[in-house]
């Protein structure tokens, strides 16, 4: 089959091979919204593109339609009122089944091209795409275009590399010759064909409908597979207008578009009858935990991959810059309102204080000086708003007032509304920032998505790291972080974090965040722990989605 779309973009896929070897910094997509990357008019031409499928039909062509649904609700309190198609499910898995012969033929290097071409023309559509997951995640503009654009393209760009290497370690064919010492040797041809297993089911989430999406999405598709699409009732979108333009891409090539599908329903019996479909082989979820543990215990048909709940947190040991770390934490806490599977929930600090470089620090001095510091990160209005974005569920806003209560602890720094200056219907609030003690497992010891920290006072340092890994160990966690001057700490956190298998950023207090995570050169989770059983991306999250199958005969 034709490699026309692979010889064409072999250099890309080099150079991020190259960059998933060396592990440095490397982008194919340029992550600033600049007129002089993407086009002078690419800013107001992707929000008209947007806000063109407010109100209507989002047609894509798909077989089995049997009604229209617009579910979502903007947390910007803007109208979007988009209608999706809702897709019979059944019609939707024989369709993909049906296209997956021709994706089949074209072999790993075809199907790698396609889907090479199908990144490239979606980081086209990176302003188009931000827009859509702004409006619907509450993302500010700037995180909504990097996460949900490039860096969600490089995601998916890292699993096709993924993909292509272990299936290029697959040789087409092989002469096997045996020798049979005075007899002629036992010569035969075989042949090894790399297929997908199956439908690959991608459920995606409310808060990075891209960009938690795209590694299995193409991880699926790049290993020959069919891949159904069922997004977030309220980030539905940036999911369809992705799909939309796979299935262009796939149409154009000459291939059934139906191998790409896109799954709309208001309805869990739906998607749980999906997700334990015969057909089905593969399910990608980022979510709670209580539907992740679900599909873990109910596809025994499937692979499923799950990122789930986690409750990530930092161990402050001592510090020689001590404004630089709290000004470091003040934005972690403040970014997207700590809607994201990588924000820290709980600061461990020993009750008796740290050494810093401004002298001695007691818990409560730590406690006022980073609310302090997220009052002053958070002073100028125009900031706050763009760092923040808006809370994205019903959900999130009750457990900002539960901590707000007092219930959980000590209120050190009370969630305040905001008002958004260009959305005033915006739902923003600042971060609550709760004090309480090692013993209070009850508020801390359990994920509260949001923007809700909690500095826990522990006796030493020592029991900060034990609760660290504790934590981890059993509750999962995806980020972890220490503060410390002294090696054998660092040492000590190091090691507790490679037994309970969880990242661990050191020192953190420049432009690098712990829940920041780059593309081709940090793992996203390690698999190891309950917060996630594979990780975005290493070789694991893509050679179980294709099968070899070979054929063998004397010559």
């Amino acid at each position: 089959m034709s490699t026309a779309l692979f010889e064409r973009h072999k250099a890309l896929l080099d150079n991020a091979m190259s960059a998933l070897a060396s592990r440095g910094y490397w982008s194919a997509f340029n992550e600033m919204p600049s007129p002089k990357v993407y086009g002078e008019t690419a800013q107001p031409d992707g929000r008209q593109l947007c806000e063109s499928y407010f109100g209507r039909d989002f047609d894509l062509a798909q077989p089995g339609v049997q009604r229209w649904l617009s579910p979502e609700v903007s947390p910007y309190g803007v109208a979007l009122n988009v209608r999706y198609p809702v897709c019979d499910a059944e019609t939707l898995t024989r369709a993909g089944q049906a296209a997956m012969a021709a994706w089949q033929a074209l072999g790993p290097a075809g199907r790698t091209g396609v889907c090479l071409e199908m990144l490239v023309r979606l980081n086209r559509q990176s302003f188009e795409i931000a827009h859509a997951v702004m409006l619907t995640t509450g993302q500010g503009w700037m995180m909504a275009f990097q996460a949900g654009g490039p860096h969600a393209q490089d995601r998916g760009l890292e699993a096709v590399a993924y993909a292509w290497r272990e299936q290029s370690f697959v040789p087409a064919e092989a002469v096997w010759e045996k020798p049979q010492g005075k007899n002629p040797p036992l010569v035969m041809k075989k042949q090894f064909e790399v297929v997908g297993r199956g439908v690959a089911l991608v459920i995606g989430c409310a808060t990075f409908p891209t960009w938690n999406t795209y590694p299995g999405l193409f991880a699926a598709l790049a290993t020959g597979n069919a891949v159904i699409v069922k997004p977030h009732p309220n980030a539905v979108l940036p999911a369809a207008m992705t799909v939309k333009t796979i299935r262009a891409v796939l149409a154009e090539q000459g291939l059934d578009p139906n191998l790409v599908s896109l799954c709309v329903t208001d309805q869990p019996e739906v998607t749980q009858g999906l997700a334990t479909h015969p057909a089905v082989k593969s399910v990608d979820f980022t979510g709670g935990n209580a539907f992740g543990q679900w599909l873990i215990n109910n596809c025994r048909q499937a692979q499923v991959y799950a990122e789930l709940a986690g409750v990530n947190h930092i161990v402050i040991d001592s510090t020689d810059a001590y404004k630089a770390m709290l000004g470091n934490l003040a934005f972690t806490l403040s970014l997207y309102s700590g809607q994201m599977c990588t924000t820290t929930q709980a600061i461990l600090v020993p009750a008796g204080g740290i050494a810093t470089d401004e002298g001695h620090k007691t818990y409560a001095d730590v406690c006022a000086d980073l609310a302090a510091a997220i009052d002053r990160f958070l002073s100028k209005p125009e900031v706050a708003c763009a760092v923040l974005g808006a809370i994205q569920s019903d959900a999130t806003a009750d457990r900002i007032t539960l901590a707000n209560s007092g219930q959980l602890g000590r209120v050190v720094r009370p969630s305040q509304a905001l008002t958004h200056p260009d959305h005033p219907g915006a739902r923003v609030q600042t971060p609550v920032l709760v004090a309480c003690d090692m013993a209070d497992e009850a508020a801390y010891m359990e994920e509260r998505f949001g923007p809700i920290s909690f500095v826990v006072s522990v006796p030493d340092t020592a029991t900060a790291i034990r609760l660290s890994e504790r934590m981890v160990s059993t509750l999962g966690a995806l980020t972890v972080g220490v503060y410390s001057t002294d090696e054998a700490v660092v040492d000590a956190m190091t090691a507790a974090t490679w037994r309970s298998k969880v990242a661990l950023s050191i020192n953190l207090t420049g432009q690098v965040f712990v829940n920041q995570s780059a593309a081709y050169s940090d793992f996203h989770g390690t698999g190891g722990n309950p917060a996630a059983n594979a990780s975005y991306a290493d070789s694991a999250f893509v050679a179980n989605r294709f099968r070899v199958v070979q054929r063998r005969r004397h010559v």
